[in-house]
């Protein structure tokens, strides 16, 4: 009989965990042609599921995973799978989860940034303890992430597997008509030069110091001949959540060069990823740096926060600084515009630093846990 793996696929259309459900998924069918796969999924996305394999079906599950009801309801569902073992691709794990199960974690942040502070914060962290406290092994993508696994939750150390995450290949991809992405652009009414920053807005994220540093540079540049309008980018969720942010632009008076443009499509991102004359990404925490490699495989130079997890991705492809310094966010960024040759070569090392990271590799690894634990 082959191994059963059931797979929780409901984020599929979140910003970047959707990244690594789509890529892990696909990279499986493409290896694993024995095991039976099912991807438990929203009923909006089961059609992007369709065409894996013969040996890859779906159950269709109509709650996400932050109801409180799921911590028995999604359980109950499970069971009538009969899996040999289940896949949460990120520690949202239910109270009463059967076992055994693999869980990914792709940081820490809930346990050092707790966006809540009451009784509901407090159960999500003792959800979150608990769900990798029981996990037959935990998946961390980054080895930062995983010092912090076993600093934090006193995981032992042979339950944990590092296995890095890579840039959905399609970024690496350039467009066959460059006229499209200037239409997409001017749909946006916005032109180069810019300064792009995507991901989400949560304040770990730093997101108002970028503001501040784009303001310190702004204001020095505002008569140069390429730079003079120089404007700033943000995609990203969840802006309303967070005030400081709109704030600092407030407080700085940057507004007619700053663009908030919320969630966009994964087309439309890889389009801005391609026109931006740099991405800035001056994170004071991550679990692993997903959003700056995209950027490089698109051939776009980084700024990049010098913190253990970003410099674990990024390496020496990118320009580091101290996030918590606005001056140095700011020299980082000026050095960068200013500096052509400097562009360029960030361009090429950038690209050729995102393709170290592979799907297929990732699926290979995460094929040996499946093994260690269903054997």
């Amino acid at each position: 009989m082959p191994r059963h793996i059931v797979i929780d696929v409901r984020r599929l259309g979140d910003f970047g965990i959707g990244t690594y459900i789509r890529n892990l998924v696909q990279a499986l069918a493409r290896l694993d042609k024995e095991s039976r796969y099912t991807l438990v999924t929203l009923p909006k996305h089961a059609q992007e599921l369709s065409g894996l394999g013969p040996n890859f079906g779906t159950a269709e599950y109509v709650r996400s995973d932050t109801d409180v009801i799921e911590n028995a309801a999604f359980p109950f569902f499970l069971r009538r799978l009969y899996p040999d073992l289940v896949h949460i691709p990120l520690n949202s794990v239910p109270y009463w989860m059967q076992r055994p199960y693999v869980v990914t974690i792709h940081d820490m942040s809930s346990l050092l940034y707790p966006a809540r502070g009451d009784v509901r914060g407090a159960m999500h962290q003792e959800r979150y303890r608990r769900g990798a406290a029981r996990a037959e092994r935990i998946i961390a993508v980054s080895h930062s992430t995983r010092r912090d696994i076993e600093s934090f939750m006193r995981i032992p150390t042979e339950r944990i597997r590092t296995i890095y995450s890579a840039p959905d290949p399609s970024f690496a991809i350039d467009p066959p008509d460059t006229s499209q992405d200037q239409q997409i652009l001017q749909r946006y009414s916005i032109q180069p030069p810019f300064i792009l920053y995507a991901g989400t807005i949560r304040p770990q994220k730093n997101v108002p110091r970028l503001v501040e540093a784009f303001a310190v540079i702004r204001s020095e540049l505002e008569n140069h001949p390429l730079f003079g309008h120089l404007k700033l980018v943000i995609i990203g969720d969840e802006l309303s959540r967070y005030p400081a942010v709109r704030r600092a632009v407030v407080a700085t008076r940057v507004e007619p060069f700053v663009r908030f443009l919320g969630f966009v499509p994964l087309d439309t991102l890889k389009v801005f990823y391609r026109a931006a004359t740099l991405f800035a990404f001056p994170s004071l925490y991550e679990g692993f740096g997903l959003a700056p490699l995209e950027a490089m495989a698109c051939g776009t130079p980084v700024v990049a926060s010098d913190v253990p997890a970003l410099v674990e991705a990024v390496g020496d492809a990118a320009e580091l600084v101290t996030p918590d310094n606005l001056f140095d966010v700011a020299r980082g960024l000026r050095s960068v515009l200013l500096d052509e040759d400097r562009r360029r070569g960030l361009s090429q090392t950038g690209r050729a630093r995102a393709q170290r990271f592979d799907w297929d590799d990732t699926a290979r690894a995460v094929l040996d846990v499946y093994r260690e634990i269903t054997s």
